[in-house]
């Protein structure tokens, strides 16, 4: 395809970009054919002057309707940049720089884009940029951007974090419903890169074996629970629901299965609620991934993923090359260092303390320990995202048996409680429009999880925080409060303050940078077993709290649980 790049409406060059051409919804096609004439629009309320993206048809401020794409001046600030190493499209070839662009009319309104006409190396959070626009087919112009000639160096301010606990709710009952639950079983199989076999039956496997830990039969589970449910594409889901029951055959009272859950982890804290409710007496959740054997499948064309344009978040990530949350997160992890200092090492603390504990876990993917130097040598992924900085793609399945409070007595192993959930919203529910200095998502349910309990931070034991990216982990560390914002690398301290024997023991078993990627219920599985004391690796010293958190983004969750003794 020949593609034209405009500047200011006068054609520049042509070029053969390879972009994927973004399947636009009916509201938002004045936005991409904004740039026919050189001019960025956005989406404007005509009532209170409003600007907004992407969501374009209610005014987040005065509520109004009459809402059209209006003229702003092109011009922004990088609030967030990742020099992205990993080739994601075919036809478009790594380096190239992925930002977050703040307008200048409004620092809120945010555009994902690429940064353009200039070496990486002179880019910093702060550099002021103006728009240019490359023209991909007849009717999609992209907004890119580049450094103000005139800028003379000089940085711009970034916006201050948001106030996220200004929109916490107060607790509307003093009764909790975590009070009615426990987990009384959990169970896993084979976890393992390209085991090459039908992910229905590794579901099954653990499955069956979370309802033989909780002491029951398929016969007393009412209830089934899973994410993403039948929607999980790329290796991501074993079919849902409907798949499972026609394996299990427990013919459930409630089923619960999607991907817009508190994280993936939701879909326990959904179960949770239908045992309290009385709904359901024992749910069975699980989560299955083959992502290790799709790739595989995919690589050797046996199986055949066919193209289709970019919807949804991706209409306004794909034609950029932003495919993956490595570039996502790491423009988030960019502002954190620009405005609290640091570097990588700090990262690397965390990389290689999981390490070093899955080399003591026999169930772990990756068991070799790794260094300081192993980690700052290795490959660029999605800078500052190097390749211990990623979690490891496998196939696995973990399940988890939560059962009515008054039931779960009388098991094979002691009942793990559960004291608090944090669920609540309070950021915005966006990768770019929202929280720049942690991962989204990680602020508000964390808020929320400490107000529906009398428990604090220095309470907790045991943290299992997801680290889909090193920077997850440290987002959810700040989050919760075990460390200011800014502190982690001094609560980290290279490593010793979050070992098994340090301040917070985190992620004994190895994450899922080592252990491998099971998208949330993994850690939900181990912090069970260490309130038993029974992990397959490195144990906690007594440990009666742990806390979980599940979700590498929007949106996300966390889990407060302690042992039946506590």
């Amino acid at each position: 395809m020949t593609l034209t790049r405009s500047s200011g409406g006068h054609v520049t060059e042509v070029l053969d970009t390879g972009r994927p051409i973004p399947q636009m919804s009916l509201g938002r096609a004045q936005y991409w054919a904004s740039g026919a004439d050189g001019v960025l629009r956005i989406a404007q309320c005509r009532s209170c002057s409003r600007l907004m993206h992407t969501q374009n048809v209610l005014c987040p401020q005065c509520r109004g309707r009459d809402i059209g794409y209006e003229p702003v001046s092109g011009r922004g600030t990088i609030v967030g940049f990742t020099v992205d190493h990993q080739q994601w499209l075919p036809k478009l070839a790594p380096p190239y720089v992925i930002a977050i662009v703040a307008l200048a009319e409004d620092s809120r309104i945010r555009l994902t884009t690429n940064i353009v006409g200039c070496e990486p190396s002179d880019l910093s959070v702060g550099t002021p940029v103006s728009v240019l626009f490359e023209q991909i087919s007849d009717d999609v112009w992209l907004p890119l951007f580049e450094p103000v000639a005139d800028a003379s160096g000089s940085l711009d301010p970034v916006p201050e974090p948001e106030d996220h606990r200004s929109a916490l709710r107060p607790r509307v009952a003093v009764d909790k419903f975590e009070e009615k639950v426990a987990i009384t079983g959990v169970g896993q199989s084979r976890i393992g890169r390209r085991l090459m076999v039908e992910p229905l039956s590794l579901t099954v496997d653990a499955c069956l074996a979370a309802v033989e830990d909780a002491g029951l039969t398929l016969a007393d589970i009412d209830g089934l629970s899973t994410y993403p449910g039948s929607n999980g594409t790329g290796g991501l889901s074993e079919g849902g629901i409907m798949a499972v029951e026609q394996a299990l055959r427990v013919r459930p009272t409630w089923v619960n299965g999607g991907n817009e859950l508190p994280g993936q982890n939701g879909s326990i804290i959904a179960a949770m609620m239908a045992v309290a409710s009385g709904l359901c007496r024992h749910v069975l959740c699980f989560r299955t991934v083959w992502e290790s054997t799709h790739a595989e499948l995919v690589r050797t064309g046996r199986l055949e993923v066919p193209p289709v344009r970019p919807t949804g978040m991706f209409e306004h990530r794909a034609p950029f090359g932003a495919m993956s949350p490595a570039n996502w997160i790491a423009c988030q992890a960019s502002h954190y260092f620009h405005r609290y200092g640091g570097d990588r090492t700090t990262l690397g603390a965390i990389a290689v303390n999981t390490r070093s504990n899955a080399s003591a876990n026999p169930e772990a993917v990756y068991r070799d320990p790794i260094t300081m130097d192993d980690y700052l040598s290795a490959r660029m992924v999605s800078t500052p995202f190097g390749l211990y900085d990623c979690d490891v793609p496998v196939d696995g399945a973990v399940a988890v048996v939560v059962s009515a409070a008054d039931a779960a007595d009388g098991g094979p192993n002691p009942p793990v409680l559960v004291e608090a959930v944090g669920t609540q919203i309070m950021e915005d529910l966006s990768w770019d429009q929202g929280t720049l200095t942690h991962t989204p998502q990680s602020l508000g349910p964390a808020a929320h999880l400490w107000n529906r309990t009398d428990l604090r931070p220095d309470d907790v034991d045991v943290a299992l925080l997801y680290d889909g990216f090193t920077f997850n982990a440290l987002s959810w560390l700040e989050g919760l409060g075990f460390c200011g914002p800014g502190e982690a690398a001094q609560f980290i301290d290279d490593g010793r303050g979050i070992a098994v024997d340090g301040r917070l023991p985190l992620n004994p078993h190895g994450g899922q940078l080592s252990a491998g990627r099971t998208h949330g219920y993994g850690f939900f599985r181990e912090a069970v077993l260490q309130l038993r004391q029974q992990a397959p690796g490195r144990q906690v010293r007594n440990p009666k709290v742990a806390v979980v958190s599940s979700g590498g983004g929007v949106p996300s969750g966390a889990i407060l649980l302690r042992a039946n003794t506590y």
